[in-house]
């Protein structure tokens, strides 16, 4: 029997890099080049306004430029400090950069689908960051290609970032690709409003909303049934 996929959407951070270690160093390390020690509150207060400007850029509530040091301006307007936000947003975007830490089960998922499979990244964020986290990751060489919302122009879940991307891929076919990511709101809603199959990678177990969790193709919690799932109908 046939697979039914032969193009695979990878997102990148909480999909298949830890992007919590990553955003948890760089943002030590900015900080405290600064003279700011950052405890656990301070991290997890940055992380969730971090992530609500994220999902406002997905919405084009903002400015991807702006977001890069607003962050820094909200975080300081909490703990009353006075930095120069655009300077500690280059110290920590440069941290970043450096990071790239694949997730355990990662690397081996990703050998057990190349060759079978084409596979690329579909990543929303900074083009120098993602580029150079990729590398480190040691994952690159498993993947055809990557597409990041900076260079394309696009954030997901645009559909004009998937157009982009599909026009991109010789012999791209809606019918045999399949997008898989964590985030509900950039890669499994830009693919479902794209009209291909989604894979919710969700190993926490979180509960999606009720209306969405019905155009869901697939959910899965572990890397295996990824592996699994994309593999089935393979020759034995």
């Amino acid at each position: 029997m046939k697979k039914r996929y032969d193009t695979i959407l990878f997102d990148a951070d909480g999909t298949l890099l830890d992007f919590q270690r990553s955003e948890r160093e760089a943002l030590v390390e900015a900080l405290s080049s600064f003279g700011i020690f950052a405890d656990e509150e301070m991290i997890a207060t940055y992380s969730k306004i971090n992530d609500g400007l994220w999902k406002a850029l997905e919405r084009k509530e903002i400015e991807k430029e702006v977001l890069k040091y607003r962050r820094f301006e909200l975080l300081f307007e909490v703990y009353g400090f006075h930095c120069d936000a655009k300077e500690v947003a280059k110290a920590y975007m440069q941290a970043l950069s450096e990071k790239g830490y694949p997730i355990i089960g990662a690397k081996e998922l990703c050998e057990a689908l190349f060759g079978r499979v084409r596979m690329y990244i579909v990543t929303n964020g900074v083009g120098f960051i993602q580029r150079e986290r990729q590398k480190r990751s040691g994952l690159s060489s498993f993947f055809h290609g990557v597409f990041i919302s900076e260079d394309v122009g696009y954030e997901k879940p645009d559909r004009r970032y998937f157009e982009a991307v599909a026009s991109s891929i010789d012999g791209f076919s809606k019918e045999s690709a399949l997008i898989v990511g964590d985030s509900l709101s950039s890669d499994i809603r830009g693919g479902i409003g794209f009209g291909i199959d989604t894979c919710w990678y969700n190993p926490r177990g979180i509960t999606a909303p009720e209306e969405m969790a019905k155009e869901i193709t697939y959910t899965v919690q572990s890397f295996d049934e990824i592996k699994q799932l994309i593999l089935q109908g393979d020759a034995q």
